[in-house]
């Protein structure tokens, strides 16, 4: 038998490649329209996917990517976090 586990794929929104779920990072618009970060996956409401890389947040931020994707305004904390949370990672 087979016992290897499916790892899940996701598509990052500014890129459109498909990378394993753990390899991005989960922006979410909850149903009050409040837009967070969601390092987890877990929380309710639309998300969008976003490789934790510089160069594709700055390309997103640029394109308006999440804005259009959420149907929502993204303040620039909001990126600000992300570029944060890259920094992060790489430490």
């Amino acid at each position: 038998m087979n016992n290897r586990k499916k790892i899940p794929m996701r598509k990052c929104v500014a890129t459109g490649e498909m990378k394993p779920k753990k390899e991005l990072i989960r922006i979410v618009r909850s149903k009050e329209g409040e837009v967070s970060l969601d390092p987890t996956g877990k929380k309710s409401g639309r998300g969008a996917y976003l490789t934790l890389d510089r160069d594709v947040i700055e390309l997103a931020k640029k394109k308006n990517v999440l804005a259009n994707h959420l149907s929502t305004q993204i303040d620039s904390s909001l990126y600000e976090q992300l570029l944060e949370l890259v920094i992060k990672e790489k430490n």
